[in-house]
């Protein structure tokens, strides 16, 4: 079979390679100058890292398969942690949890919680209430700003402002509470 090729084939897809290019590279940098964040956000959501590096990764897929409803690149932070976001509700949608009988697990306290414990602040912040917790957890991992959240929770400003300010008093108090109990003083 012998296949004719015309100047406009040629040209068609010149075209298509240079918009696959185009795509593939703007895609890349999207990638390099995000994903430490997303999976740092990942990573605080689950609190598990190789549920973190898939959520990243399936983001990371869903936004290559739509690079091309990105209108703006200056979106593309809010756009990429809008998918991260979903694609961890999606993992609950699809989940069964197994029950666990709690007699079964043996609960461990400690006695020397510093009041800067990373891995108690991480454990109250994961105790907030998800109204709460989500709009925190977008302004201090992800670093957005108040009308940032707001448009990727479909909120109002002043809704997303009293939630971070309610969740950082909740935060506080949930913190004095736990240093107030196991006995320890600051100054």
């Amino acid at each position: 079979m012998i296949f004719f090729t015309s100047k406009r084939n040629k040209s068609e897809s010149c075209a298509v390679l240079k918009d696959m290019n185009r795509k593939q590279k703007r895609y890349e940098s999207l990638v390099n100058v995000y994903s430490a964040d997303l999976y740092r956000y990942a990573f605080w959501v689950c609190r598990d890292p190789e549920v973190a590096q898939d959520l990243v990764q399936e983001t990371c897929l869903r936004a290559w398969k739509n690079i091309d409803s990105l209108l703006d690149d200056k979106s593309a932070k809010a756009w990429l942690f809008t998918i991260l976001r979903r694609e961890n509700a999606r993992r609950f949608e699809r989940k069964q949890l197994s029950l666990v009988d709690i007699d079964d697990y043996e609960i461990a306290a400690e006695d020397n919680t510093s009041p800067y414990d990373q891995e108690l602040i991480q454990q109250k912040i994961a105790a907030l209430p998800v109204e709460y917790k989500e709009p925190l957890l977008l302004q201090l991992i992800a670093g957005f700003t108040a009308e940032e959240i707001a448009t990727q929770l479909d909120l109002n400003k002043n809704t997303v402002l009293t939630r971070l300010f309610r969740a950082k008093n909740l935060l506080k108090t949930n913190l004095k509470v736990e240093i107030n109990n196991n006995g320890e003083a600051h100054g």
